[in-house]
């Protein structure tokens, strides 16, 4: 009987640049515990490198705050943090930060028997190095023909913030209004002052989403939601 020493082992590890099939990389990833992030892009892989606090981390933790705010006053909205994501059968990422709206509630992806999510989420944010990542090249690809309808991609050394929206098949950028806010279109509330982001302003950030969250189109929005949840309820 194999151990599950020798079972590792005996399986290939991923190196950067293989070319594999989902179930293959995953085959691999799951014999890797010590890998903390590895995707599959495109049919390759990629293992990702020890991240550095002020070029990953502490923008990471803005990310995740600006959405989790955003989630606690959205309920039937969900966010996750570095979840792998099935799209197909050759790309399987494991994005930064991800927004979705439950599948019971119309949301486009969900949650497989085996706790990965399947599909394409509503909107996906990547922290990226700069312009040159993958992230804005094969990764931007995969996400849009998946049909992410919103990817955010956050370039630390330019420092730039690019917030594409899926229209007519194609990712079209979203602009700032007059007083430099993006607004999502799929998810209403969802307000982001770039430049403070970007000055790592995070109680400006944090306070745009609480007037995000006070508008009409956002409790609309929830009303919705919870009027589909309704309906999913058994009857009586």
């Amino acid at each position: 009987m194999k151990t599950a020493e020798n079972l590792a082992t005996s399986i290939p590890t991923l190196e950067n640049g293989d070319r594999l099939t989902r179930h293959e990389f995953e085959r691999r990833y799951e014999a890797m515990p010590h890998v903390k992030k590895a995707e599959l892009i495109e049919g390759v892989v990629y293992v990702a490198s020890p991240l550095r606090y002020r070029r990953h981390g502490k923008p990471h933790g803005y990310i995740m705050a600006w959405l989790g705010l955003y989630c606690s006053a959205t309920p039937g909205v969900e966010f996750a943090d570095n979840s792998t994501v099935r799209l197909d059968l050759d790309n399987e990422p494991q994005p930064d930060a991800l927004l979705r709206i439950d599948e019971e509630l119309g949301g486009q992806s969900y949650v497989s028997e085996d706790d990965y999510i399947e599909g394409a989420p509503e909107l996906i944010v990547e922290v990226a190095s700069s312009s040159a990542a993958y992230d804005l090249h094969d990764k931007l690809k995969a996400y849009r023909r998946n049909g992410v309808q919103e990817y955010i991609v956050w370039q630390i050394a330019e420092p730039k913030l690019n917030w594409f929206s899926l229209q007519s098949g194609e990712y079209v950028p979203l602009t700032d209004d007059d007083s430099g806010v993006i607004k999502s279109d799929i998810f209403p509330g969802l307000y982001l002052p770039v430049a403070a982001l970007l000055a790592g302003n995070l109680a400006i950030v944090l306070a745009e989403v609480q007037k995000g969250v006070t508008t009409e189109s956002h409790q609309a929005f929830v009303q919705n939601l919870a009027q589909k949840r309704s309906r999913q309820k058994p009857q009586a």
